[in-house]
């Protein structure tokens, strides 16, 4: 019976399996998403995210710990340095799977796994849909008037034609003054 063993084997062997998830960690880590089956980044995500949590804390053994679960130096500076700093307040959950459909070719179930702070796309999406959020109130009365409101801005643009036609005149008159006043100095 299979009682007691929750992770998902991924149809390896031991040592396959703990290869190809340190290859696809540091590979995340390098490049802050990839694309890959729904069952690899679901196991990626146990494999990679205690990795993060322990770069959190800059030791020499937890860079120890961590190489020894990536075999990347490039990946594990990487991650002690910058990924670390950008994560050091999120207290867990630091990647984000999106189905992105299947494979064309035996249809097999794609992800695509990414570090959530790294999505610039959806942190700015965010920042804009705050500062952009409007009330509906009132949109009866903008039906019901449209001419109105058009025979409005008519008046204000007729208004603003002859305010900017006086202010050129007096702009004219104006320059002529200044130079005989610098004349006379």
């Amino acid at each position: 019976m299979r009682h007691g063993k929750k992770f998902n084997h991924l149809g390896r062997t031991s040592a396959h399996r703990k290869a190809m998830l340190g290859n696809m960690a540091s590979s995340l880590i390098m490049h802050k998403r990839i694309n890959t089956t729904v069952a690899k980044a679901k196991a990626l995500r146990k494999y990679v995210e205690p990795l993060i949590t322990k770069a959190k804390e800059d030791t020499t053994h937890n860079r120890r710990v961590v190489f020894s679960y990536l075999q990347d130096k490039n990946a594990v500076s990487e991650l002690f340095r910058e990924i670390s700093q950008k994560v050091a307040d999120r207290p867990g959950g630091y990647t984000r799977i999106i189905k992105t459909g299947r494979r064309l070719g035996d249809g097999a179930e794609m992800a695509m796994i990414e570090l959530v702070d790294y999505n610039e796309l959806l942190l700015g999406a965010s920042k804009d849909k705050k500062s952009t959020r409007r009330s509906r109130r009132g949109s009866s009365k903008k039906t019901a008037e449209p001419a109105a409101v058009e025979a409005a801005v008519k008046e204000k643009t007729v208004e603003a034609v002859q305010e900017e036609t006086t202010v050129e005149n007096t702009e004219a008159d104006s320059p002529a003054e200044e130079s005989t006043d610098t004349d006379k100095e």
